[in-house]
């Protein structure tokens, strides 16, 4: 069955995967162990050329980030274990010169904490891809971030996939935050946990995310992950989320 970090990685993988076949202009590619996945958004993260495997096949690798490097997006190549100096000269030959970890939080479903009132989880509701303008909005308000920045990433059926949910919290009738949830076969993967600033500090991201992994585990989900941020990752620890895994990511600088 593997550890739960290969249980993990793997469930991300799919999810990613299933993800990139149903956004708008979403592309996907494999060479040996080796994958490429591109969504034509502005994150790296979301733009990939990666082999999680313990020992990535090089050359295929190489090949994948070629494909990916010639898109025209942001991107970068990820691998799972701790990069060797040869994965490091491959990314450097593509211009991805900067080094990042991305932790993999994940938790039992079992062992998930839910204090959210009631009151906050009727601020939750799920939506459907006739919202997916709205939910990119208040997406990248919560962020922080220029809209332009997601571009079709939430665009076209995705909040309507059968695999997928999407959530919006509101306050007096204004969306404030969202979720994203992507079920596969025994994982429930949380996503896009976003408040907008004026919104903050009175548990709507916590209340989000128990929507996203209530419905998850509800769905016959038997573990959770999550890639958090800095701001967030105390909000997941402190629902039962612990890192099991670090990959290592190489973007441009």
């Amino acid at each position: 069955m593997g550890s739960t970090a290969d249980r993990m990685t793997a469930a991300y993988l799919d999810a990613f995967e299933s993800l990139v076949g149903v956004t708008p202009k979403g592309w996907y590619a494999e060479g040996g162990t080796a994958r490429a996945a591109v969504t034509r958004s502005d994150v790296p993260l979301l733009n990939a050329a990666y082999d999680m495997t313990p020992e990535p096949d090089l050359g295929s690798l190489n090949e994948m980030a070629t494909e990916v490097g010639s898109q025209g997006v942001r991107w970068s190549i990820m691998v799972r274990r701790a990069a060797g100096d040869a994965v490091v000269d491959l990314a450097a030959r593509h211009g991805l010169v900067e080094r990042s970890d991305v932790p993999l939080l994940a938790c039992a479903a079992g062992d998930l904490v839910f204090r959210s009132s009631a009151a906050q989880r009727q601020l939750v509701r799920q939506v459907g891809a006739v919202k997916s303008d709205i939910y990119t909005e208040v997406l990248a308000q919560g962020f922080e971030a220029p809209e332009s920045i997601f571009g079709p990433l939430m665009g076209g059926g995705v909040l309507d996939a059968a695999s997928m949910a999407g959530y919006l919290a509101e306050e007096s009738g204004r969306p404030v935050g969202t979720g994203f949830g992507i079920r596969t076969p025994d994982a429930i993967g949380v996503y896009n946990i976003a408040v907008v600033p004026s919104s903050r500090g009175r548990g709507l991201g916590r209340a989000i995310t128990e929507a996203v992994l209530h419905d998850g585990v509800a769905a016959g989900a038997e573990w959770a992950y999550l890639l958090p941020s800095v701001m967030g990752r105390p909000l997941y620890e402190s629902m039962g989320f612990r890192l099991v895994t670090s990959w290592t990511m190489f973007t441009a600088r």
